[in-house]
């Protein structure tokens, strides 16, 4: 049975395109990435926190180009990874690469997009898909309506905005596993 091994994710990343790469792998679909992508921009908080991260990421992009959601939030992943460095993101087809989809289900579904988080040595860190806590409040509050009260926080003004925050949280909170690492740390001497 495949397991989430160093050595599978370091042959899945392997076998990932880049940002540019995935998206002409599809050129009907690109065009509404690229919209979404150029509506995104980082704030100089978000681009200095980006900037602050010392422990390199290899990051799997589970996705699909037809994917509503990925071509929602796929372009945030790119600007993040573009804002930093340290973040080596690759993109892989969910359909093309089922096994690893399989294995990163989420409430028994291959979710996507899925971001598979990774140490430098691809260590699994953790994986988070389909969406986020800003993006399902706001679905929720359009399909559920009025009729039911929503939990937690208000629905924000720009979903866009809050969803790429939601992203980059997730970023920082696996930048920050990696950074207090007892096992990085002693590798680094930090």
């Amino acid at each position: 049975m495949t397991q989430l091994t160093p050595a599978y994710l370091s042959d899945k990343h392997a076998a990932g395109l880049d940002y540019a790469d995935y998206l002409a792998s599809d050129p009907s679909r690109a065009p509404q990435w690229q919209a979404v992508h150029d509506r995104l921009t980082l704030s100089d908080a978000q681009t200095s926190l980006l900037g602050s991260f010392t422990r390199r990421m290899k990051v799997i992009c589970l996705s699909g180009t037809w994917c509503g959601d990925c071509v929602a939030q796929g372009p945030m992943f790119a600007r993040i990874a573009e804002a930093s460095p340290l973040i080596d993101l690759a993109w892989l087809d969910r359909d093309e690469h089922a096994d690893l989809s399989n294995l990163v289900r989420i409430n028994a579904g291959q979710r996507v997009p899925t971001l598979i988080f990774c140490a430098e040595d691809f260590e699994l860190v953790g994986y988070l898909g389909d969406r986020t806590l800003s993006r399902y409040r706001s679905i929720a509050a359009k399909q559920i309506g009025a009729a039911c009260q929503l939990s937690g926080a208000e629905v924000g003004g720009d979903e866009l905005a809050d969803t790429m925050q939601d992203w980059l949280d997730e970023f920082e909170r696996v930048q920050l596993l990696l950074r207090l690492s007892p096992r990085l740390r002693q590798k680094h001497g930090d």
